[in-house]
């Protein structure tokens, strides 16, 4: 009698498969964050949407998925913003920066939070929250707009322009992102000064001062930010906050290599 040589293949194949496919998805709904629907990811991932929905059943059991009760559109779970978040913490400037922003905002009293670039444009990884905190454009996970933010403004004008090209672009068509020339005047401030501040741009009655982070070869790793609401906080270039916003990009700069 032939002995059979698949065995247990057949199940650890399709265990494979499976897996690749739940990460495929994941995949998807990062693309598509913050949240899509059904048809909408079963049409990017060119899967049937029973298929996409099976797996989805899953994901969401399992914490890596969610659905919004009131559209019935998925995003990412907190399972997932979990992985992903022990990611980031293997980036130096992650590591270097939290302990720095929790002074930065015991100092000025107002939220502080870090940035990185991201598929989608400038990622919030970080936000240590003060006592009158300032929570709409801070929390985790936030994508920030890169012409009409302090944040997004010093990615644009420190990133290589092949990065930031195809959002600009589509920001520059919006009737309320700076016009271009105006834009040029901007950035160049900006790289001069290694500071932006923007008084209710982004959000009336908000006021933002940011920084930018380099590590060894000027390399722009992120942003960090402080954000307050305009009583309170003035966002002047020369206040108090942006002094300790300069020393402490200088500092966690100076830690990973690079020059401020």
């Amino acid at each position: 009698m032939a002995k059979d040589t698949q065995g247990p293949e057949v199940p650890r194949r399709q265990k494979v498969q499976a897996a690749e496919v739940g990460t495929d998805i994941l995949r998807g709904l990062a693309e598509l964050a913050p949240a899509t629907s059904l048809s909408k990811l079963a049409e990017h991932l060119d899967m049937p949407a029973s298929k996409v929905h099976r797996y989805l059943q899953a994901l969401i059991a399992s914490g890596f998925a969610e659905q919004d009760e009131t559209t019935n559109h998925y995003g990412l779970g907190p399972a997932a913003l979990f992985v992903g978040m022990a990611a980031l913490g293997r980036l130096d400037v992650v590591k270097v920066t939290i302990p720095r922003l929790a002074e930065l905002r015991d100092a000025v009293n107002e939220t502080c939070f870090l940035a990185v670039w991201g598929n989608h444009g400038p990622a919030v990884v970080h936000v240590e929250q003060a006592v009158r905190a300032v929570t709409l454009v801070t929390q985790v996970g936030s994508v920030l707009p890169l012409l009409s933010s302090s944040t997004g403004l010093v990615f644009n004008a420190f990133l290589p322009d092949r990065e930031t090209a195809l959002l600009r672009e589509r920001e520059l068509a919006m009737a309320d992102a700076p016009f271009e020339h105006e834009l040029q005047r901007t950035l160049e401030a900006i790289r001069t000064q290694h500071l932006h501040a923007i008084h209710g741009l982004l959000m009336r009655g908000v006021n933002a001062l940011s920084a930018p982070l380099f590590a060894a070869g000027n390399r722009l790793m992120g942003v960090i930010t402080v954000v307050g609401a305009a009583q309170n906080f003035s966002a002047e270039p020369d206040s108090y906050a942006a002094q300790r916003l300069r020393e402490t990009a200088q500092e966690i700069s100076s830690r990973m290599g690079g020059v401020f």
